[in-house]
């Protein structure tokens, strides 16, 4: 057989290559090693830390006073797990474990952790407001069950807030959509957010900014030494100091009483709520707890509805209220002498049928618009809306004084109400408006839909000769650290009308005498104060009660328009026919000017043998 002649060089051409592919591979580890040694460092080392997030506390919510705070922070636990760290397949079996070991419900979990999260390296959270005892219990087990966490979470405590839960609103954990929306603006899974109500409206403000702590873990995810550890510690969100008087909204609260209906008090100098009451109300701090699922379907389910704030989400005819926007054009259009009679025998016919004044027998005799306003007499409005003033000019009033709109305030979920027109009805019902839907109108019923807040805004309006101020809850914005005021709410003009002032101070005159001479004047003669207002009887089709309605403010004069206070009350047709809106806003107005609880109101006005027997809802 005959040798390779060249077997010398086959073997050096192979030496060339291994030496050439020895000193590539040198090169390269001394490029990494020496002159890239810190970079690569610095990137194991960033893949053997782990960052954490440390909850901020919420800001704290004081009512006008600061003297305490409404709403503060407890401290709580949180649980988590992080899917990844869990060895594969044994998810399953550990929801069980910490389900049965923390006392939480493992569909609970499951919910949580989904098998497509199998793989995610981010703590998911799974239970808040925690016991401490489960998470001994999770602690004495912790080698058994990896990827088990838990954090110390501030949780809000609300304390008693009884009926100003409405205004507070309630916190819950960001839900998909609400991330959706709100991830450009710093928010992130598990975060904490508002949910209603102020807690809502200024969560920014309230949420703070969440710190981070980073530490070097081994393989295991154990920290490792104390080394390199980096915490950012949390900034606490802002404290808001709102105009509610906790006093006044307590007098509120117990005038109103366990009917349903609503409260609403303000400044008409400024906008300002010193109460907002909604009857029933509920509990917000079953929203903190691990399950409260069926709660919160009972609260759906109620018929009561007491998750809607009546105040700003409920609509109401108007009723007799009314009158004074009625009032208003018919003064600010000379549409009808004020000094001229109109004739009330108490029924008259128009149409094809009787339309009945409240005084239905014998009626009110021959009366002009002072008195037509004092006794709220329905064939005065009726007949002067109908032949002088018109629906479009009722129609103008009605949105001067705020009806049909929003009024801006700083809680989500205002309605607008409704100030029907012959264009809606026209596309709404396909049907041409007749002079019978100006009657009803004109003295507040009909498709004529209000607020309470609206209510209210239509009283400072007449107060502030045709200015309406903005209502607003929130009065400053302060340090939490230091308590220095950072920003304070000045008041924001929503409307000023060009009616001539000498409109308005008639129509005040005619307000007075509702209380002086009128349908009011026995349940407001109070010596504490002279009451301005109107009284409403809204029909909903029932035979044996009605929506009873009271607007009005006071003093009625005075130099010093800052002390001046506007109250509506709304009692709503499903309670027991007693006229209470009336009697409840004595006691409010008693309590503001006589300094009194509203127990020593009651006694003062004489209105304690018409209270209700003690536990019994009305």
């Amino acid at each position: 057989m005959e040798e390779d002649p060249k077997p010398e060089k086959r073997i050096k051409i192979l030496q060339i290559i291994f030496i050439f592919i020895f000193l590539a591979y040198t090169s390269r580890l001394f490029a990494m090693q020496i002159l890239s040694g810190d970079v690569y460092r610095t990137r194991a080392q960033d893949i053997a830390r782990r960052t954490s997030v440390i909850p901020a506390r919420r800001g704290e919510i004081f009512d006008r006073n600061v003297s305490r705070p409404i709403v503060l922070n407890a401290d709580s636990f949180a649980v988590s797990i992080t899917p990844a760290d869990v060895p594969k397949g044994e998810i399953p079996n550990l929801i069980s474990r910490v389900a049965e070991i923390a006392n939480i419900k493992r569909q609970q979990i499951e919910e949580k952790i989904p098998p497509q999260s199998y793989t995610l390296y981010q703590p998911v959270e799974i239970a808040v407001n925690v016991p401490f005892a489960a998470i001994a219990a999770l602690a004495e087990r912790r080698d058994v069950l990896p990827g088990v966490s838990w954090q110390s979470r501030p949780m809000r405590n609300y304390g008693n807030v009884r009926s100003l839960s409405h205004i507070i609103g309630y916190v819950g954990n960001i839900t998909r959509d609400e991330l959706t929306m709100l991830y450009n603006r710093g928010y992130q899974q598990g975060d904490m957010i508002g949910k209603a109500g102020i807690e809502r409206q200024y969560d920014e403000l309230l949420k703070g900014k969440e710190g981070s702590e980073t530490r070097t873990v081994d393989v295991r995810g154990r920290r490792v030494g104390d080394t390199n550890n980096l915490r950012i510690p949390p900034e606490m969100g802002k404290n808001l100091v709102l105009t509610i008087d906790s006093t006044i909204q307590v007098l509120a609260e117990k005038a109103l009483g366990e009917r349903m209906g609503a409260v609403v008090v303000t400044r008409p100098s400024n906008g300002e709520i010193l109460a907002m009451v909604s009857y029933p109300w509920y509990d917000p701090n079953i929203f903190n707890g691990t399950e409260f699922g069926a709660e919160y379907q009972a609260l759906i389910n109620d018929p009561n509805k007491p998750l809607l704030n009546r105040a700003i989400q409920s609509n109401y005819p108007p009723a007799s209220t009314f009158k004074i926007v009625m009032t208003t054009g018919i003064l600010a259009e000379n549409a009808f002498p004020p000094a001229q009679t109109v004739n009330c025998p108490g029924e008259i016919t128009y149409g094809n049928r009787q339309w009945h004044c409240h005084n239905r027998y014998p009626g009110h005799g021959r009366l002009n618009l002072q008195r037509a306003m004092a006794q709220s007499c329905d064939i005065y409005f009726w007949q002067v809306g109908r032949e002088n003033l018109g629906i479009e000019r009722i129609n103008f009033y009605s949105r001067e004084y705020g009806f049909g709109e929003v009024t801006g305030i700083d809680l989500p979920g205002e309605i607008a109400g409704l100030t029907p027109t012959p264009q809606w009805k026209d596309r709404y019902f396909h049907e041409r408006w007749n002079l019978g839907d100006t009657m009803n109108v004109s003295i507040g019923q009909g498709d004529t839909l209000v607020t309470p807040i609206q209510m209210v805004n239509m009283v400072s309006m007449a107060v502030n000769d045709g200015v309406i101020y903005q209502p607003h809850l929130l009065k400053e914005i302060r340090d939490p650290i230091t308590g220095a005021v950072e920003k304070t709410v000045n008041p924001v003009v929503l409307h000023e009308s060009d009616i001539d002032p000498g409109v308005f101070e008639t129509v005040r005159n005619n307000m007075r005498s509702v209380i002086s001479e009128g349908t009011a004047r026995f349940p407001l003669d109070i010596r504490s104060v002279e009451i301005a207002g109107k009284t409403g009887t809204g029909e909903v089709g029932l035979q044996d009660r009605w929506h009873s309605w009271f607007a009005a403010y006071a003093p009625y004069k005075t130099d010093n328009p800052e002390e001046r206070v506007a109250v509506s009350v709304i009692v709503e047709a499903s309670n027991k026919w007693e006229w209470w809106a009336v009697y409840a806003s004595a006691i409010i107005f008693q309590g503001i000017f006589a300094g009194q609880t509203y127990d020593e109101a009651v006694d003062a006005l004489g209105l304690r043998y018409l209270m209700p027997v003690q536990g019994r809802r009305e």
